[in-house]
């Protein structure tokens, strides 16, 4: 795994011991940062489920102005600050549950969420977004799932899926008021 662009370009991250983690492939990655290669400059970013801390990284590396990253695992937390610094970058990284973190920590531009496929979160993390008011106007979420996981419409976002062999991103856009 290695960031794709920007001022981390080329930068190896440090990749999990195990099955716990399933990082994004870098197939995926970079067709999720060519759907959102204009709102990364400057946004708040989120990295839910973070894993290895690559998207947000990778978010990070392209000009996000800041980024959170949240993993209930005390190994992935620490993948995250690991990966952080080798790309000289810096964020800010809990480990805490996901769910949890949600009920009060302010808006974001850019939310990337990839719970463990067959969690069955995805639609309570919308909720709570939605119930919190999580998501900016205008901002944008993206859900990376297996191919046949279902995920909700909404009154307040719009949505369009994306299939990339095995692997489905939903992404979901806060509709303007």
């Amino acid at each position: 795994m290695r960031v794709i662009t920007g001022t981390a370009r080329g930068r190896k991250l440090g990749e999990p011991q195990g099955m716990d983690i399933r990082p994004t492939t870098d197939m995926v990655k970079e067709a999720i940062f060519n759907i959102v290669q204009f709102d990364v400059e400057g946004r708040r970013v989120l990295d839910l489920f973070a894993g290895t801390g690559q998207l947000g990284i990778e978010a990070l590396s392209r000009g996000a102005a800041s980024a959170v990253f949240i993993d209930s695992s005390r190994a992935a937390a620490e993948l995250c600050r690991s990966n952080l610094d080798k790309c000289g970058l810096r964020g800010t990284v809990k480990q805490t549950d996901s769910l949890g973190y949600l009920a009060s920590c302010g808006q974001f531009d850019l939310i990337f969420v990839d719970p463990p496929y067959k969690s069955g979160l995805y639609e309570e993390v919308l909720r709570r977004i939605i119930e919190f008011d999580i998501l900016s106007e205008g901002g944008i979420i993206v859900c990376e799932s297996d191919r046949d996981t279902e995920l909700p419409e909404t009154e307040q976002f719009s949505r369009r899926e994306y299939r990339y062999g095995k692997v489905k991103l939903t992404v979901y856009r806060h509709k303007l008021s």
